[in-house]
């Protein structure tokens, strides 16, 4: 399988950055896409709302549902698959992008912080995937693809930021088990990490570093697609790195992904 054309995707924090890039990805190929994500509303310190990426997905070829849909809450991810699943027949691969960020070490971390985190990382990527795993096991070649970095135990990870830290290995743990139960069962169950920083507005939470030290999220799109139209059977619990991904797919210069090529890419965070 070479195209997603007439896939449909359910993608999490999709109105914007790495979600966005992964749904125009697919959109070129003619697939459908849910774009489940809270932003309703354009907010001038952070652009994007699921209305101007179902514009985008429709203008790159494909087939967009917008859904206001806060992955805390059960009930708003169960109508959410089941308005994906009304409107496009089914779902055919589950993308768990949505995630919260907090650098900062444990006195600075305020507790509602800290639950947001656990929620919408870890929670919210086994929610969506327990919801729509019936409708995976009933699709031909499903995949749930997470965005989570390599599981490590390693204290230099931990001890800046504890409560990131394990909301972040809380989505790659839930990834090494629904791999092993589903897996089997034919569902390509994998996770998906950049080398260096994406140059997303993410990149404001972390002090003195600008988007020009990153790459643009549509390296992420990509190395997502080359993910996605892979056979699902026999593909899982594998932690993917983007550069990783794409040199196995023939694409081994990477130039033309630096947002400023005059500046050094840094690496993202939990790679050594």
């Amino acid at each position: 399988m070479s195209t997603l054309a007439g896939k449909t995707l359910f993608i999490t924090g999709a109105s914007r950055g790495i979600g966005l890039a992964i749904a125009e990805r697919a959109a070129r190929d003619g697939a459908n896409v849910a774009i489940a994500a809270k932003s309703e509303v354009a907010n001038p310190k952070l652009p994007g709302t699921i209305h101007s990426a179902a514009r985008a997905v429709e203008a790159a070829g494909g087939r967009a549902l917008p859904i206001r849909c806060d992955i805390r809450e059960e009930d708003q991810v169960r109508a959410a698959v089941a308005a994906t699943v009304d409107a496009f027949g089914g779902i055919d691969i589950l993308v768990n992008n949505a995630s919260a960020i907090w650098l900062r070490g444990t006195l600075d971390t305020p507790m509602k912080r800290f639950d947001l985190m656990q929620e919408v990382n870890a929670r919210g990527s086994f929610l969506c995937a327990q919801v729509c795993l019936p409708h995976l096991l009933k699709a031909q070649n499903p995949h749930i693809l997470t965005l989570c970095p390599p599981p490590s135990l390693d204290p230099k990870w931990w001890a800046p930021h504890t409560g990131y830290t394990l909301a972040k290995m809380g989505m790659s743990f839930i990834t090494l088990g629904l791999a092993a139960e589903f897996g089997p069962q034919g569902v390509a169950v994998n996770a998906l990490w950049p080398r260096t920083l994406i140059g997303t507005d993410a990149l404001n939470m972390i002090p003195g570093v600008e988007r020009g030290n990153g790459r643009n999220p549509t390296i992420m799109g990509d190395a997502a697609h080359a993910v996605l139209v892979r056979d699902a059977a026999g593909f899982h619990g594998r932690f993917l790195i983007d550069d990783e991904v794409l040199a196995e797919a023939g694409i081994d210069d990477l130039s033309g992904y630096a947002i400023d090529p005059d500046q050094p890419l840094l690496p993202d965070l939990f790679l050594d």
